[in-house]
């Protein structure tokens, strides 16, 4: 257990440390310059100059990627190129609307997408399995920008029921702020609903054929303990997988939602910084999306040894 444990650490901080070059080479070696777009388009090449200057971009890569790092190991993301305030604090004002839509989502994906799995592997071939495979169908092939734009047009100016666009902070108000997520969570969860229900049904449906289903079937047992106790946790392992996967996948793909429903979260501060080369801010948001990618499938390795416990030896 404890080697397992150790290995899957060290992988994740060999993953951190190739993705922090990736990340470093990428933005520096990319078309564009960000003392250009600071000087503006009649500045003087010694204004430019002394902008990079300024901002240590004359200097050679290596000696630039060990700043960066020493700072980033430091926890010193550094200031805005545009707003010159640090990184960090434009951040955290973004990363409430991100992380709450993120886990509302993820709550709602997981508790039905793995409910409809489990009822469709139950009764195969019947009408929920027909409905899952038409619903899979169309959480897959339908964008989530033309599903939130059908739900703002159906429930927000057809009938009244939820706002159309913005975002409370929790503090004021849990009703308004969880009204005001309802929309874009079921707009972004249906695509990861279809994905999870799916691994589900077809995890379920090999463990339900193994010979000591049918065993347990034979010696009475009830539908309840064979689905939860026996099925379930056999198959377990890769819908917790896919689910990890899901979630790390979300946070880094609330851009288009968030725009579509006007919420400012992190997906609004990227494009912004793309568009700005703000180097500080664009390296900083894929250092910390990444860290969280590896640290979410660093929690889910783990979790497999209390679903499967062959996996700790």
């Amino acid at each position: 257990m404890g080697i397992y444990i150790l290995r899957r650490l060290v992988s994740a901080v060999a993953v951190m440390a190739m993705v922090g070059i990736f990340i470093f080479l990428l933005l520096r070696l990319a078309p564009g310059d960000p003392a250009d777009i600071i000087a503006g388009p009649r500045a003087t090449p010694q204004m430019v100059a002394s902008i990079r200057e300024r901002l240590g971009l004359s200097e050679p890569l290596p000696v630039q990627f060990v700043h960066w790092a020493r700072d980033i190991l430091g926890s010193d993301f550094g200031v805005s190129i545009f707003t010159g305030r640090p990184v960090l604090e434009l951040i955290s004002q973004r990363l409430e609307p991100t992380l709450s839509l993120s886990i509302l989502t993820m709550i709602l994906s997981g508790s039905v997408g793995v409910s409809f799995g489990i009822l469709a592997a139950w009764r195969t071939g019947g009408l929920v399995d027909r409905l899952l495979a038409a619903f899979s169908a169309l959480g897959y092939s339908v964008p989530v920008f033309v599903i939130g734009y059908f739900l703002i047009y159906f429930f927000a100016i057809r009938i009244h029921w939820l706002p159309v666009q913005g975002y409370v902070p929790i503090d004021g108000g849990l009703e308004l702020w969880f009204v005001h997520l309802i929309l874009p969570t079921v707009a972004l969860s249906l695509g990861y609903i279809a994905f999870i229900a799916r691994v589900t049904r077809a995890s379920m449906l090999d463990v339900l054929s193994e010979d000591y289903m049918r065993t347990a079937a034979a010696k009475g047992a009830s539908s309840y303990a064979m689905l939860f106790h026996h099925a379930l946790r056999n198959a377990g392992v890769p819908i917790l997988t896919v689910i990890g996967i899901s979630f790390a996948y979300l946070i880094g793909g609330v851009v288009l939602t968030e725009t579509v429903f006007n919420i400012p979260g992190i997906g609004r501060l990227v494009v912004d910084a793309i568009n700005n080369r703000d180097y500080p801010v664009i390296q900083s948001l894929l250092i910390l999306t990444s860290g969280l990618y590896v640290l979410i499938n660093l929690t889910v390795d783990l979790a497999y040894t209390l679903i499967d416990p062959r996996i700790r030896y």
